[in-house]
Parts: C-alpha cells; sequence; structure tokens
C-alpha cells in the first residue's frame, strides 16, 4: 500500500500517513509527560507487533499504558452521554498534548483475573459454558445406582408398552407421590380423599385411606396413589390411556404400574427414568452442569470440589500434653472460662484427671472429649449447677464455622485441612449431573484433563456420536475445538479447565486473556500487553510470539512492554526508552526494526548483539559438601521424584510451563521447610522423607506476592529503613528540645501525622455503589504530617521530604548514616534505585516487590547457612538490571548460602553452579527431572526442552575467569 509521508525536521516525528482510503497508518503522540516522561513525542506504526522497552522503571509503562491506553479509554468513556457517565465516574485526561490515529484500545496485563475461588480457567475463557450447553442438549443419561441408560417415554409409548407386555394381567395403575421420606402424612392422605381416591399404597401394602388416617413420623416411607385396577386388553386401551395420563399427572411425570400376580412393580416416566429403580432425572439444562448454580452443584462442597474439615491432629497436636497445660490447641491452656468447666465435669464423670496426658485417656474419654456424650451432663460452678448437652470439641469448632464473626471463622480456619470433597470426588457437580456422559465421559472428567488431552478427545468425536448428536452439536464443536486451540497456541497445554484462575501467576492469567481476545476474532483494535512472556519457557515463547503474529495478522496493532531477546527481535518495530531509570529515564534513546536498533548503540542494542553480557563464570563454586535431599514427592504431576540440593551454591530449577518446578519447590520443599524450622500450618504435598535438615538453619522464600495491600504500605516500612529514619529524626536537637519520640514521626499513629487523612496523605471519597475515589488531603496536601512534625528537618529536609526521594538520592543523603545506609544501598544494588523511598505498595509491580523483598533478606546479618528460594527474579528486568541482579546473588552465595532460583531467564541459568531441569513437557508430560548438574553438563544432555537453548546460549556468551566482575 503506498503510504505519503513527510518528516519533520525539528522534532523527528511524521506526520500522519494515510491510505488511499484516509485511513491513517499511524499513531502520534505529541509531548507525553506522564510520571517521568520527558515530553516524548513518537510516532508508531499502526497493524505491527511494536515492543517497548528499556531498563526497569525508564517509563515504558509510562507511556504505553498511563498515556496511550488511558487516552484511549478516557475517549471511549466520552462516548457516553453525560448520564451514563455520572454512573461510571470520569477519566482524567493524561499529561499529553494530543495523540492521534488511535484505534479502540483493548489492555492485557498481569494481574490475576479472580480471588474468586469459583472462578476457573473453564469459565473465563467460555469453553466450559459451551460445554455445559452440549452435554445439556445431547448427552445421555444413565443411572447413579444401577449403571444402565435412563429412559424417556411419552404417554402413548408407555401405554403400548403395558399392552404388550402385561396382556391379559391384572395390575394397579399408581401415582407416587412420597418416594423415602418420614413424615405423619396426615394432611396428604385426606387431600388424597379430596381429590376422590379411596386407596393407596403405603410401604408395599394396599390400604383404603381413612379419616385421620396416618403413618410414623419417624420410618421412611413411600406413599402411591391407587388411581385404577384393571385386567390388561386391547378394548380397554382408552380406559388405561385415561388412567396412566392421571397417575402420570399426580405423579409429576412418574407412574409406577403393580403386577398383582407377580408382586413386583414397574416404573414409567414422561422424564429421564432408571426403569429397574424408578430414579428419575430432570431434564438437563445448562445450569445442571454448572457448579455456581443450585441446579447443579455439589450439596455438599457447593461446587468448590473441595471441604473444610476439621481434624483430631490438629486439635490434638501433641497428645504428650494434659488438658491443663494445653493439650487442645484450639482451647489453649486451663482458664476459668465455661468451656473448661464442661470439660472438668465430663472427666469427672468417667474419674479422671484434667492433668493426665491425653495419650494416657481410655480410648472412650478421648471419642466423647471429642465427639460430645449422648447423655445430659451436670455442671457444678459457684453460681449454681447447670445440665448441659456435651456437643464434643470437634463439633463445638464445626458449629463455630458457621459464625458471624470474621475473628472465630479465621480462628477455627487455624485447625481446619481442606479435603477433596467426598460426594462428588472434587468435580464439583451433583451426582445426577455427573451421571450425563457423552462417549462414555462426564463432563467433570474432561475439566480434570489438562488442554492437551482435552484437544485430543474432541478430535474425530463426531465419529463416536449418533447422527442426532451430531447435528446438534456440529456449531458447539467448532467453537470449543477454535478456543482450545487458541490456549494451546499461547503455551497454556498444561492447565485444565478445572483450575481455580486464583492459583494462576501473572503471566498465565495474562495468556488466558489474550488467548479469550484472539477468540473474539476483533479487528482494527490496539491491544497493550505488559510482558506476556512472563514465566514461560523458550520452547513456549515461540508459541506465544506465533499467537501476537496472529492477532497482528487480523488487522490489529499490538504494543508490547518486554524485555524478552526473543519478542524484541522478531517484532516490526522497536521503541527503547531510558537511558536509565526514574528521573534519568522517560526519554527514546532510539525507535525503528530491530535491525536499525541493533546498530543503534544502546545499553539494549549492546545486549542484544552480544557486544555486552552476563558473563558466565568459568568455575563453579565447590558447595560445602552437603545435600539436602527430598525422598519421593508425588504431589500433583510429579512422579515419585527425588530431589538432591548440593549445598552452598547457586542452583538454578528450570523447565517448561507446567512442568512440576512449582509442585517440587513451592508446594512441597518450602512447606516442609517453613513447617519445619517456623511451626508454619501449610501442609506440603505428599512426599515419603527428607533429610539433611540439619545442614541449614534457616529458609527464606522471596515471591510475587505484594509487600501490602494498603497504600500506607511502602518500601520504606517494609525493608524496616524507616524505623531507623524515624530514629535518627527523633535523635535531632530540635526533637529532643519538643520531646519528640520515633513515633512522632509515624503516619501511621497519632500525635505526628496530619488526622485529617490520619496520615494517608490521600482522603477517600465514598461513592456508594461506585469504586472510591482518592483525592490529596486538603490539610496536609498529602504530605501525610502536621505542621509541627515537619519542622524538624534533617540536612534540610524534612520526613515527607525523604519519603519522596528516590532510593538512588538516599544513598546519598544517608551516606553518613552507616544502619540506613545498609539497608538502602541494597534497594540500589537491586535495581530499584529509581523507586521512592514511600512509594505506595500497591503501585509496585510483582518484579519489583520481589525485589523490596530480596533487597530486605540481603540487607539483615545472614549466618551462611540460610535457604533461600526465588521464584523468577528476572521478572520485568532489563539484560543491564539481570546483571546486577546476578552480582547481587553471587555475593549471597559466596557467604555459604544457599540460592535455589526457579526461571526461564538464561541469562540467569547459564551462570548457576548447578542446574536441576524438570519435564521433559508439562502436565501430566512433565514431573520427572530429566538432567542435572553444571550449566555445561545440562547442555550436552538430549533430552528435555533446557538443553537445546541453553546450548545455543553458552555458545554466545562471555566467561569470566574465577575472581573477575
Amino acid at each position: 500500500m503506498a503510504l505519503e509521508q513527510k518528516q519533520t525536521t525539528d522534532t523527528g516525528v511524521a506526520s500522519a500517513a494515510f491510505s488511499h482510503n484516509g485511513e491513517t497508518q499511524q499513531i502520534e503522540v505529541y509531548g507525553a509527560r506522564e510520571h517521568n516522561l520527558k515530553n516524548i513525542s513518537i510516532t508508531l506504526p499502526r497493524y505491527k507487533l511494536v515492543v517497548f522497552t528499556g531498563i526497569s522503571g525508564s517509563g515504558k509503562s509510562s507511556l504505553a499504558f498511563d498515556t496511550i491506553y488511558a487516552e484511549g479509554q478516557r475517549r471511549y468513556m466520552e462516548t457516553f452521554s453525560a448520564y451514563a457517565r455520572s454512573f461510571m465516574g470520569g477519566l482524567e485526561r493524561p499529561d499529553v498534548d494530543k495523540i492521534e490515529g488511535l484505534s479502540p484500545v483493548i489492555s492485557i496485563e498481569q494481574k490475576t483475573t479472580s480471588r474468586n475461588p469459583r472462578s476457573t480457567v473453564g469459565t473465563i475463557t467460555e469453553i466450559y459454558d459451551f460445554m455445559r450447553l452440549l452435554w445439556a442438549r445431547t448427552a445421555e443419561a444413565f443411572s447413579y445406582v444401577t449403571g444402565e441408560k435412563m429412559v424417556r417415554q411419552s404417554d402413548d409409548q408407555i401405554v403400548n408398552h403395558i399392552l404388550e407386555n402385561f396382556n391379559g394381567k391384572r395390575i394397579v395403575v399408581l401415582a407416587p407421590v412420597v418416594k423415602g421420606r418420614k413424615g405423619h402424612y396426615r394432611e396428604l392422605f385426606q387431600q388424597i380423599r379430596k381429590m376422590g381416591f379411596i386407596r393407596a399404597r403405603v410401604d408395599g401394602e394396599l390400604l383404603e385411606i381413612t379419616p385421620k388416617m396416618q403413618v410414623d413420623r419417624y420410618k421412611i416411607h413411600d406413599i402411591e396413589i391407587v388411581i385404577d385396577k384393571i385386567v390388561v386388553k386391547e378394548d380397554d386401551r382408552f380406559r388405561l390411556s385415561s388412567s396412566i395420563q392421571n397417575a402420570l399427572t399426580h405423579g409429576k411425570g412418574t407412574a409406577l404400574i403393580l403386577d398383582v400376580d407377580a408382586d413386583k412393580a414397574h416404573f414409567f416416566s414422561r422424564h429421564l427414568m432408571d426403569p429397574a429403580t424408578g430414579i428419575a432425572y430432570d431434564d438437563p439444562a445448562p445450569n445442571s452442569f454448572s457448579f455456581n448454580s443450585p441446579y447443579g452443584a455439589c450439596p455438599v462442597c457447593n461446587g468448590l470440589g473441595e471441604i473444610q474439615e476439621i481434624t483430631e491432629e490438629s486439635v490434638i497436636p501433641d497428645k504428650s500434653l494434659s488438658i491443663r497445660r494445653g493439650g487442645i490447641a484450639p482451647l489453649g491452656e486451663y482458664r476459668d472460662i465455661w468451656i473448661f468447666k464442661q470439660i472438668e465435669a465430663l472427666f469427672k464423670h468417667f474419674k479422671v484427671s484434667v492433668s493426665t496426658p491425653l495419650k494416657d485417656l481410655p480410648e472412650d474419654v478421648m471419642k466423647v472429649l471429642l465427639y460430645g456424650l449422648e447423655e445430659d451432663l451436670e455442671v457444678n460452678t459457684k453460681k449454681g449447677n447447670y445440665v448441659v448437652e456435651f456437643e464434643g470439641i470437634i463439633n463445638f469448632l464445626k458449629n463455630q464455622m458457621d459464625s458471624d464473626s470474621d475473628n472465630i471463622r479465621s480462628w477455627v480456619e487455624d485447625f481446619t485441612q481442606t479435603n477433596t470433597c467426598p460426594e462428588c470426588n472434587g468435580y464439583r457437580l451433583k451426582k445426577e449431573s455427573l451421571h450425563f456422559k457423552i462417549d462414555g465421559k462426564n463432563i467433570g472428567e474432561l475439566s480434570v484433563l489438562d488442554i492437551n488431552k482435552l484437544a485430543a478427545w474432541f478430535e474425530g468425536l463426531e465419529d463416536r456420536m449418533s447422527e442426532r448428536q451430531n447435528v446438534i452439536a456440529k456449531e458447539l464443536l467448532k467453537e470449543i475445538r477454535k478456543r482450545i486451540g487458541f490456549l494451546l497456541d499461547v503455551g497454556l497445554d498444561y492447565l485444565s479447565l478445572h483450575r481455580p484462575v486464583k492459583t494462576l501467576s501473572g503471566g498465565e492469567s495474562q495468556r488466558i486473556r489474550l488467548a479469550t481476545q484472539i477468540g473474539t476474532q476483533l479487528v482494527g483494535v490496539l491491544y497493550i500487553m505488559d510482558e506476556p512472556s512472563i514465566g514461560l519457557h523458550q520452547r513456549d515463547n515461540e508459541r506465544l510470539i506465533n499467537a501476537l503474529k496472529d492477532l497482528r495478522d487480523l488487522g490489529n496493532s499490538i504494543i508490547v512492554v518486554e524485555h524478552d531477546k526473543d519478542m524484541i527481535l522478531q517484532s516490526d518495530y522497536v521503541v527503547d526508552i531510558g537511558p536509565g531509570a526514574g528521573i534519568h529515564g522517560g526519554q527514546v534513546v532510539t525507535a525503528g526494526t530491530p535491525d536499525e536498533m541493533m546498530n543503534a548503540g544502546t545499553t539494549t542494542a549492546d545486549f542484544l548483539s552480544n557486544r555486552r553480557g552476563i558473563a558466565v563464570p568459568r568455575t563453579k563454586r565447590p558447595g560445602n559438601g552437603e545435600t539436602l535431599k527430598l525422598i519421593g514427592a508425588t504431589g500433583n504431576n510429579l512422579k515419585n521424584v527425588t530431589l538432591e540440593l548440593p549445598l552452598g551454591k547457586m542452583i538454578c530449577v528450570t523447565g517448561v510451563s507446567g512442568s512440576g518446578k512449582s509442585s517440587l519447590i513451592h508446594d512441597t520443599l518450602y512447606p516442609i521447610l517453613n513447617t519445619h524450622f517456623f511451626r508454619a500450618k501449610r501442609e506440603p504435598l505428599p512426599y515419603k522423607k527428607i533429610e539433611g535438615l540439619d545442614k541449614i538453619d534457616k529458609v527464606i522464600e522471596v515471591d510475587q506476592s505484594p509487600i501490602g495491600r494498603t497504600p500506607r504500605s511502602n518500601p520504606a516500612t517494609y525493608t524496616g529503613v524507616f524505623t531507623d529514619i524515624r530514629t535518627l529524626f527523633a535523635q535531632l536537637p530540635e526533637a529532643k528540645i519538643r520531646g519528640y519520640t520515633p513515633g512522632r514521626f509515624s503516619f501511621n499513629v497519632k500525635g505526628g501525622r496530619c488526622e485529617a487523612c490520619e496520615g494517608a496523605g490521600m482522603r477517600t471519597i465514598e461513592m456508594n455503589f461506585l469504586p472510591d475515589v482518592y483525592v490529596p488531603c486538603e490539610v496536609c496536601k498529602g504530605k501525610r504530617y502536621n505542621r509541627e512534625t515537619l519542622e524538624v528537618r534533617f540536612k534540610g529536609k524534612s520526613i515527607t521530604d525523604v519519603l519522596d526521594m528516590t532510593v538512588e538520592q538516599a544513598v546519598d543523603f544517608f551516606e553518613s548514616q552507616p544502619r540506613i545506609l545498609r539497608k538502602i544501598q541494597t534497594l540500589n544494588e537491586v535495581g530499584l534505585g529509581y523507586i521512592t523511598l514511600g512509594q505506595q505498595a500497591t503501585t509496585l509491580s510483582g518484579g519489583e516487590a520481589q525485589r523490596v523483598k530480596l533487597a530486605t533478606e540481603l540487607s539483615k546479618k545472614d549466618t551462611g547457612q540460610t535457604l533461600y528460594i526465588l521464584d523468577e527474579p528476572t521478572t520485568g528486568l532489563h539484560f543491564q538490571d539481570i546483571e546486577h541482579l546476578s552480582e547481587v546473588l553471587h555475593k549471597l552465595t559466596d557467604k555459604g548460602n544457599t540460592v535455589l532460583i526457579i526461571e526461564h531467564n538464561l541469562d540467569l541459568i547459564k551462570i548457576a553452579d548447578h542446574i536441576i531441569d524438570i519435564g521433559p513437557e508439562g502436565g501430566e508430560g512433565g514431573g520427572t527431572i530429566v538432567a542435572k548438574g553444571t550449566p555445561e553438563e545440562v547442555a550436552k544432555v538430549k533430552k528435555g526442552y533446557t538443553s537445546r537453548f541453553l546450548k545455543e546460549e553458552l555458545a554466545t556468551s562471555h566467561y569470566r575467569e574465577d575472581g573477575q566482575q
């Protein structure tokens, strides 16, 4: 397509280029100043894959999300009427002069979609919704008692069947009204008499209905109305037909035919029914297969697939203790309260002492203590004697689980264990729903398959279905296969539809939304994505890049904020923002095609072209000779794995997405160590035994969870440096004269803070059913403190000025304060020099939060025998930041500690002393250790996928001699 293009010499920004039909082919941004952006003007091509890169904190997200996406959202909101906007709230205009050529914008970020346990991969991709419709319309029903196929008959079919099979026989036509329920049913018998019927069959016996007739209310009964007694013959077809219709009406679609001579009952139904037992199912509807609907959810677990159970082990963890010494964990040591009075009376009844160790108590006493006493118990107190029913500790705790108090429910949860629901086996649906099958499979069985296996099952399903089923299912199958294909394209083949969304990583959640967007087949949209390659192995990364290219080829524009080498090199256009982070960034360093960028001479270009690289140590650390050994791990997809960790080394655990890395390290190893050192209560996945716990003295996990969920939490408070800063301010002469303590300089306690906003610096305006709006406090103008507190200054700076400093500025400012400097210096070393000390925790990315945690641990005095577990610390890091991080990790390991890293980034993998590669595939195809050893040894192994990519990386890497930086 021919383009007319003019170049403006003073700004370097191309004016709008148009195609022949007048449609703009470029997005033009003029004067972007959001956050640290320095009046950027830039032209981006439309209908291309554009990558924004640059070191962490340089301003990539400020340009992509806070400027381009924010303006797109604002324009969309402007299309609504003023009345509609009054309900939705307005969006502020980003700090930019103008943006031209902007398409409708969709943002796909890393935020986990939902914390709701009812939200699953199947529900958010809508695959499960299509499957529910497929099962409701085409599945065959089977009896959950006999396993026989359920049948449905019309009135005429029932009459024909009776004439054919009972010809000449005496039968009784019955209408079932009560099936397997307790009650006296006096009113029911009166009602039956009023309708003109004089007999009923009660529990298999034909009886005449008498006035005030009733049955034993505590027994289970079956009651049927006697509609007619008849000898079956063709001449009486009309009478038989009328009787059957009558029976079906009163029996709500079900009738019973009693063969008098054989004394045997036969069931018939307009609905799905098991002829042998008379069990009938309601006609299936899509909500019959929904675990979020009362029509489909398992009644025991309410559609969650798991239940909270209180176990004897959690209530009595140490049987060597007596009740007086706190043997019952939920109650603690003996106190003068009502529950202990009851237990004392109970033990007196059984003639045992509350000072006896629980292991020495008779078994019947333990049973009564936990599950209650059937007879009444007399409790003597100073206020008098009471007769009570002792329900038992476990039953008492179960009742408290339904309490209105959050505190009480939280207290009880400490003594519960999450188990798979015994009724539905974790499938979440009621038993009737699980007995509707297509090709022998119910919907629950398919939901737990990984996407690869699910795709294989749907392949060729038409050949295994009837002609009628095929007619109904044709369009549904097409839609299901298409959506499953999109999940495969973005490398999520190891997930299952059953997987709760809250357990997904940020990268997985983002790729699911990407798959959903590809499925919508929109055209002419601008997609903005935030590091979609997070958590992806190089093999899966190739599939992701192809999926993005497919989205582009549909006729969409894509902007990706990314550091991944492959993504940058395969993009159409690259914008490198920098040159530094924070105030040192905010400028376009270079923009052009990947080939043009390679020769630009920027930091990013140097790393991409291999002119600069993270050096690989030629000699590896020998370690301390000790080993931590986890034997027989079998959780999730792990196949009896034995993990050996050589201590005193930097170890990388690698493998394709879903291979079992997190199951082995986060869900098995870490809970074992955490329980051993800190008495944590999280249950590890199944394993046989662990050896070498005495070789380390503590474990520290540094993950990507937020450092705080409120704006009050910030890097200064999290690392503890704010306590030292407040102490320093309290020791200043001005503070001593005024009698100020360190508490005066805290924005979380009364005294020195601004009371109008209670130290938040912002006022929350509640908008009823709209989201809360935050505005700067009109009293302190966002400074958080009152005027008197701000008058105390160190080197001319108030406590607010210190919180507003970047880490980099604070390093220079506190150079004469070694205690404060040590903690701030570590934040700087992990590449966070650009964030401010008081930056709200809610604004930090997962990678930034992880590095704040890492810096906090690094600044502590270590013993040299600590095991550090890190989960993808390279998330959100530029090549230069990874270089800084690698030096920090080297320092940590050189002190004798063991650093265990779950990682996909080859820059970090190649500098490890020891690699453990798990795979070879994701999901069921993984769960075994395919290679282990130094990076050079693993690169020679032919198994798994990591070795191939590692071999290519090592071939082009720089090496350093021992001790060289």
